[in-house]
């Protein structure tokens, strides 16, 4: 998969809602959702409480346990909206990441003060295609400095970097 397979195009519909949180002088450089793996710990707690409760079903005779089933389903359900609607957001001018159901959260760098931009891919993440971002800053605290479950890390790194840092020129003939 290549770059522009990642970069989200004005015409995606999927992420029109990006483009509220952007001056009118911005444009989208890079938007992406974060890496599905997110979701991997509520669709493994879904699937052990569903024969958890088939288990104690069959054992005991207990129907009301399926109610522990079916809010296992609503987190995983929850957890499912909560990642369609987060995005690493990468203009011109900042960097940004963009999250929540009801309440959104918006946490945001300005490209001027990012000193240094970190990957770091554990086993499980390498194995899985994800990586994470430590963005490093002069000066304060910022609210932007871990972006977890980064999808296409090394891709994704290589051009946010250049894009922050500036391309280095050819040497010449």
């Amino acid at each position: 998969m290549n770059l522009q397979d990642m970069v989200v195009h004005r015409d995606d519909t999927t992420t029109r809602m990006v483009d509220r949180y952007l001056m009118s002088y911005e444009g989208r450089v890079i938007a992406v959702r974060r890496h599905p793996a997110l979701l991997l710990l509520p669709i493994v707690s879904t699937v052990a409480a569903l024969i958890l409760c088939a288990a104690v079903q069959i054992a005991v005779g207990f129907a009301w346990i399926w109610l522990l089933w079916l809010v296992s389903l609503g987190y995983l359900l929850w957890n499912l909206a909560a990642w369609s609607l987060q995005f690493f957001l990468v203009t011109e001018h900042r960097v940004m990441v963009i999250r929540g159901v009801l309440n959104r959260d918006i946490a945001m760098m300005p490209m001027a003060k990012v000193d240094n931009i970190e990957l770091k891919r554990s086993y499980t993440g390498r194995a899985l295609g994800y990586g994470e971002f430590i963005i490093e800053s002069a000066g304060q605290k910022q609210g932007l400095r871990r972006v977890r479950f980064v999808p296409y890390p090394e891709q994704l790194y290589l051009e946010v970097s250049s894009f922050v840092f500036g391309t280095v020129d050819a040497a010449p003939d």
